[in-house]
């Protein structure tokens, strides 16, 4: 089996995802999938501008909870105070598939107790739902993991 470099695999799966109707997203660390997930959610919910204490309610709900938790919170309508005091009820995924915005990106830098680098990053409506690690044609997959 021929050797193949892993930016040419993962170029080459980002050109088939982009056929499929994903779009491109430069985003390249922490604060840009922030900005875009601000970007995407705003979208999806048809408003003018989130602001930063409604965004920052977001995020800590999304940080809540089992995995099970964070599922139910990404399938429901989170309610959070809008700065005026009202309710407004934030969508994540569109009940029509087709509605969903998908992205795709790629080397995406995050940093916590390790730093971590993602070779394909697949979003949907802004947020990181899918990580996929590529490893060169020709290398053993035992060797894959040892690098």
């Amino acid at each position: 089996m021929a050797v193949q470099p892993e930016q040419v695999l993962e170029d080459n799966l980002v050109t088939q995802l982009v056929t499929l109707g994903y779009q491109v997203a430069q985003i390249t660390d922490e604060k840009s999938l922030l900005a875009n997930l601000k970007q995407q959610l705003e979208k999806l919910n048809s408003l003018n501008s989130l602001s930063a204490n409604e965004f920052k309610q977001i995020l800590n709900a999304l940080s809540k909870g089992s995995v099970f938790e964070k599922a139910k919170t990404l399938r429901d309508r989170l309610q959070i105070n809008k700065d005026d005091g009202t309710a407004l009820y934030i969508q994540f995924l569109a009940d029509d598939w087709h509605k969903n915005q998908f992205q795709v990106t790629q080397q995406v830098t995050v940093e916590g107790r390790y730093q971590n680098r993602y070779d394909v990053t697949i979003l949907v409506n802004g947020l990181p739902l899918v990580q996929i690690e590529l490893k060169r044609r020709g290398l053993e997959l035992k060797e894959a993991f040892n690098l």
